[in-house]
Formats: C-alpha cells, structure tokens, sequence
C-alpha cells in the first residue's frame, strides 16, 4: 500500500513538472524569438525547508533543469539556495513559486 501511495505521488510530481517545463519552454522560446525581450534576468535568494543532501540536490537540479532558471549555489548552512532567473519581473513572486509549488512538492514525495 506504501508503493501504491508513493508511486501517486510520483506520478501528481512528474505531471506537475512535466507542465512546468513545457510552460518554461514555451516562455523561453517566444522571449527568443521576438525582436523586443521581456527576460528581466536577477540573482534570488530561496530559503530552504529541504534539509537533506538528496532533498537539496533534486530541488537544485530541477530548477536548473527548468528553462529560465539555474540553481548556482547554496548558503555554507544550507539553508539558502541562490538560484538565477531570466524573468524576474517579482522576485517575490519567483521565490512564492519555487518555495511554495515545487520545494513544497519535492518534500512530498520524498518524505511522503
């Protein structure tokens, strides 16, 4: 049963992610494609709640598998995650959304 509810969770992540990085792609591709850019590229600070080494590798390698983002380093407490972004119109709103939805998500389905 513990399977079963871990490969729910597996499949809710892999939809989610896959939508996000088709969501990035399409982004990425129009900014590229027209004449006038709308990338407003920054350098944010992510708090962390993943604590683990693992937690904290596949939250930084999705979001640098994200077009758009790139994880570039983590605080010597691990507890901030630097991350780069080519639309950072908000950077509040970045944050809300890596820490919220897929920080959120990624704690999920590893620690169940």
């Amino acid at each position: 049963m513990r399977g079963l509810r871990f490969l729910a969770r597996l499949l809710d992540f892999a939809l989610f992610y896959a939508k996000e990085i088709f969501l990035s792609n399409l982004r990425v591709a129009h900014d590229t494609l027209t004449p006038r850019h709308h990338s407003r590229p920054g350098i944010l600070a992510v708090p962390l709640r993943v604590r683990t080494d693992l937690e904290i590798l596949l939250l930084a390698n999705l979001i640098s598998f994200t077009p758009g983002t790139m994880s570039l380093d983590v605080s010597s407490d691990r507890r901030t995650l630097y991350v780069h972004a080519m639309f950072l119109d908000d950077p509040e709103t970045v944050r809300r959304e890596i820490v919220e939805q897929l920080e959120g998500r990624v704690l999920r389905l590893v620690r169940g």
